[in-house]
């Protein structure tokens, strides 16, 4: 099993694609469309536009996760992207230093011990993942979409939910659907059943919905677990 590394450096390069992996068989067809298109476009636009506003945010809370806790500010992972191909997503650290150096690879819970005290606090508002608007503008991620997984647990999950992975039929998204209505301690199934709901119904008009309750949640904190 690959363990999860925590990196110094901020800088996002893409893994060389795993091909070992049972779940790229599983996929399906890509998403395809107009809609596609103005999906990018918007993703783009607001992403230019969020990656400028957050800054400050990133800023500040970048300091306070290196004042508070041993590590990097940010940290990167290898995530499975569209059609199961591999990228690194950048994000704020939330969890103490090495906290899966002896555990490897594991699914998000509810009051996770892992997580540092402001680490709790930016997954509750979802400051940890603005550092993924960098994400949107490369093209590996859009604003609204299933969330990314690491390739070890798409593997297991997919083995145990023959749907798990055709999530990746479409871009991930910094937000999504699954994140709106479940939060960090979704279970897999009800994630891939939220997931693939997301995808069979996307359109501009249902990411703008899902942003707007994103920001909702990042202002209040209400629906996030």
């Amino acid at each position: 099993m690959k363990q999860v590394t925590i990196d110094e450096t901020t800088k996002v390069d893409h893994v060389r694609p795993q091909t070992n992996y049972h779940f790229q068989m599983m996929i399906g067809k890509p998403v395809s469309g107009w809609k596609l298109v103005v999906k990018r476009v918007f993703d783009l636009i607001v992403g230019l536009i969020g990656t400028v506003l957050s800054s400050p945010i990133v800023l500040v809370f970048a300091i306070f996760v290196k004042l508070t806790s041993k590590g990097p500010a940010f940290y990167k992972q290898e995530r499975v992207g569209l059609m199961g191909k591999s990228f690194n997503v950048i994000k704020l650290r939330s969890m103490y230093q090495d906290a899966e150096a002896r555990t490897g690879a594991v699914w998000a819970q509810k009051n996770d011990p892992r997580i540092t005290p402001v680490g709790r606090f930016m997954r509750k508002t979802r400051v940890d993942e603005l550092p993924q608007f960098w994400n949107v503008l490369k093209g590996d991620m859009s604003l609204v979409g299933p969330r990314p997984e690491r390739p070890v647990l798409t593997e297991e999950f997919s083995q145990q939910f023959s749907d798990f992975p055709k999530r990746l039929r479409i871009i991930p998204g910094i937000t999504g659907y699954a994140q709106i209505n479940g939060g960090y301690d979704i279970t897999p199934d009800a994630k891939c059943k939220l997931d693939n709901y997301y995808i069979e119904h996307f359109s501009v008009w249902f990411d703008i919905r899902m942003l707007i309750g994103t920001v909702r949640i990042v202002l209040t904190g209400k629906g996030a677990r």
